[in-house]
């Protein structure tokens, strides 16, 4: 991990743009909730995330980057993270992680949630809650004068005071002009380090919270990453801007 990377700070105007590309993201997700139920293909999902996008004159970040063949990452159970769409069919009391992209004029969004299917049982709906929490946390961390490690040790804490581990092997990300920008933001850390927090920092911050043990592989296909012990995992993100007063989300409908 670089020492000192180099955050582009953004205008007031960059933050409008981001704010369309991230809107966009948000519209897939309020689609895409109504669409999860038992029986649906994770096909089908991409293809409904994909016609959101072009329809509002945005690309699918994702499909094509580094050949990744795809505009959603949809992770099942165990799946962590860059599951890829195909034939599966979502079953009753399954989770699905659903990570979405949009490039709209050159400015880059990008957001996750995880949602049950169907009846869920009580521990992986707890899972669920901690680590959208866990996302929250971080979100509340995000303010000027602070370091950028006060947020990984925040969402490292809650995550880990409720019986859960945090993956260690991928992290949150700068964005903006380019899907993945510096600074790397891990959801681990000690407090008090990192460069600090000035306004016009943008983010994706996105914990990944395991139930078992952090230790994840990634399978043949080259993307899907597990679990090494086969326990689910869960995923929610969102890009934030740094203002005046604390962080903006702007992976939301409200701009």
């Amino acid at each position: 991990m670089h020492t000192n990377p180099v955050i582009i700070i953004k205008s007031p105007r960059e933050i409008h743009e981001l704010r369309k590309s991230n809107a966009i993201v948000a519209e897939v997700f309020q689609k895409l909730r109504k669409a999860v139920a038992p029986g649906v293909s994770t096909r089908e999902l991409d293809r409904m995330a994909e016609e959101i996008i072009l329809s509002r004159g945005a690309t699918p970040a994702f499909k094509g980057y580094r050949n990744y063949p795809a505009t959603l990452c949809v992770s099942i159970n165990e799946e962590v993270v860059h599951g890829i769409p195909g034939s599966r069919r979502l079953k009753d009391g399954d989770i699905v992680s659903i990570d979405v992209g949009a490039n709209l004029n050159g400015y880059f969004g990008d957001a996750a949630i995880t949602l049950p299917v169907g009846e869920v049982d009580q521990e992986v709906r707890r899972l669920l809650e901690v680590t959208e929490r866990a996302l929250h946390t971080g979100i509340e961390i995000a303010r000027v004068g602070n370091r950028l490690f006060d947020i990984s040790h925040g969402i490292q804490k809650w995550v880990e005071s409720k019986g859960f581990s945090v993956v260690r092997d991928f992290v949150g990300h700068g964005i903006g002009k380019n899907l993945h920008e510096e600074p790397q933001v891990p959801n681990f850390g000690s407090p008090g380090q990192g460069p600090r927090l000035e306004k016009g920092m943008v983010f994706a911050l996105e914990p990944m919270v395991n139930e078992g043990s952090h230790e994840v592989k990634i399978l043949s296909d080259g993307w899907t990453v597990v679990t090494v012990d086969g326990k689910r995992s869960a995923h929610f993100e969102h890009t934030i801007a740094i203002t005046d007063e604390n962080a903006e989300i702007l992976s939301t409908l409200s701009y």
